[in-house]
This record gives structure tokens, sequence and C-alpha cells, in this order.
């Protein structure tokens, strides 16, 4: 996740007046392709320009070649111009992009290859100024086996994948991370609903972490609401509101997660430093290693933190 991070803010990079590489999210339906599109729009000089979202999976196929590229013969259009005469400077998400029928592959291709020389003049009327757009793809299908099984032109796919990100499932993210997101989801909902509770319980945490998640951040999301919503009234979010497919699971019961022996170390290194107060002497002496060691381990695993000890 900070590698992706570290990708996310140099994709967001560069001006309106820029024709920037199209960045390609790959990621299971939930894993947030589309909050991240919007991030990556917003952290860029760009974000004073308009962010269009296009879902090639939800759009009526008849009329999809016209929302996006202009009036054709197939359909009445969304609009007459399409997306990519319209957005000037700004990003266009193209959602569930391995959707696209084998002609729109090769209209959005040749968009990609004439928009990357064309003018950026406002005043013009042809597609291939749609480089003045930035183009963010999303797919939830793996686009590699798209294009061996022939559904997904290879060069659509290069052309695309300049800047590929991959989106974990949350089976694959760290304790700390998901912990970290239940925290944020939790507090997201709670400030937005009045009468439910503003804390949340130990044992909502890890009875959550220890679900596999199939929806990903989307089914996370439902079922703290559901949780809020049916705990309204109380202070403090615990289990027995939690939906009744969660509320008995923990890690005792079998249930797999996927970690690392590298995760697991990584895990039990935060926790002994929360634990003692970020004092690195004291976890040291907990963990049995030396405080030399302590200090090259948390350089390792990234987990910068000011500790209170500076012998």
């Amino acid at each position: 996740m900070r590698e992706l991070a570290r990708q996310v803010e140099l994709l967001a990079e560069g001006g309106p007046g820029q024709v920037l590489a199209p960045a390609l999210l790959i990621g299971e339906t939930g894993t947030g392709k589309g909050r991240l599109a919007e991030y990556i729009h917003a952290r860029s000089p760009r974000s004073a320009c308009a962010f269009v979202d296009v879902n090639c999976a939800a759009a009526d196929p008849r009329s999809l070649g016209a929302e996006l590229f202009g009036d054709d013969d197939e359909g009445p259009p969304v609009d007459s111009r399409g997306v990519f005469r319209v957005v000037r400077g700004g990003s266009i998400f193209v959602d569930e992009v391995s959707e696209l029928s084998a002609e729109l592959q090769l209209r959005l291709l040749r968009v990609l290859d004439d928009g990357a020389e064309a003018s950026n003049d406002p005043a013009s009327d042809d597609p291939a100024s749609a480089g003045a757009a930035r183009v963010i793809a999303a797919a939830s299908k793996d686009l590699v086996n798209e294009v061996n099984a022939g559904r997904f032109r290879e060069d659509l796919y290069y052309r695309l994948g300049v800047a590929p990100l991959y989106l974990p499932p949350l089976r694959a993210r760290s304790r700390e991370d998901l912990s970290d997101l239940i925290t944020a989801t939790f507090n997201a909902l709670s400030m937005n609903m009045s009468g439910s509770p503003r804390a949340l319980g130990d044992d909502v945490v890890d009875c959550l972490i220890a679900y596999p998640w199939p929806g990903n951040i989307r089914e996370l999301r439902n079922a703290i609401e559901r949780g809020l919503l049916v705990a309204r009234g109380e202070d403090v979010l615990r289990r027995v509101h939690l939906p009744a497919e969660l509320r008995h699971l923990d890690r005792a019961d079998g249930v797999h997660v996927p970690r690392t022996l590298m995760d697991v170390e990584r895990a039990h290194i935060h926790r002994t430093l929360r634990a003692h107060n970020l004092n690195r002497t004291h976890a040291a002496r907990e963990l049995g290693i030396s405080r030399a060691t302590l200090i090259k381990k948390i350089k390792e695993y990234g987990l910068a933190c000011r500790s209170p000890d500076r012998a």
C-alpha cells in the first residue's frame, strides 16, 4: 500500500495543458478503483477541470459509443459531442474498460494515439484533441487473460498500461492496514449518522479483520453502516450490532486470511511498540531483541514513528 501511494502521487503530477500518459487501475470489484481515480484527479493541477465517469458495463451498448466519442450510427447519443470532445484539461474515468466492444476498443485506441500529439486548442471539435484530457481506465477482470482470450486488444492494453496500478483485495492487506481502514470508514459514516455510536469496540475490529471480504471495501462499508443503524442510541459499536454473517467470526474460527511471515513479524512489532507507547527500549526487551535490531526492523518495515525514548 505504501508503494501504491507513492505511485499515485507520481501519476497525479502534471498540469492542465500537459498530455499525461493514461493510467490503468486493476483490482477486484469493490477495491476502490473509482475512489482512487477521483483521488488522482483531485491531487493533480487538473482538479479545477471536469472529472467524468463512464461505466462501460452499466451503459447501454448502443449509446456507449456516442457517449464516449459523439454521434455514430449505433443509437441515440447521450451527448451529441461525446465526453472525449467535451472534456478539456480534466480527467475521463473509463470504468470496466474490458466491457468495450471490439469496435469501441479500436476507437479508444485511435483517440489515445492521436491525442498524444494533438493540439489542445479548446476550439477544436476533433476527437483527437481528447489528448487534452487525462484518461484513467479501470478493470476488475484480468486484462492479460482477456488479451490471451482474444477479447481485449493487446495494443490497447499496452497503451493504457503505461502506468498500471494494482489495488489489492482486503484479504491480502495487513492487519494494521485493515484496522486503519475500518476506523476511517467507521468515523466517516458515524459522523453523518445522527444518534449512532462514536466509539468502535475492539471486538468489532477483530471480527471485521477476520472476515475475508469478497466484496472488498464496498462490502465493508455496507457492513459498518448496517451495524451503525442497529446500534443507534448506543455509545459504542459492538459485535452484537454487526450483521449475522460477521458477528461470530474471529481468528479462532479457522477463517484463512493470507499473511506472509514478514506481515506477521511487522504486525507483532507494531503492536508491541504501541503497547509500550512507542518506547523502543521497552519494546525491544519484550521482543527479545536488541534495541539496534528493533530500529533496523522499524526502518525495514516502514514503521516510521517518533519514539519518546532517545537514549
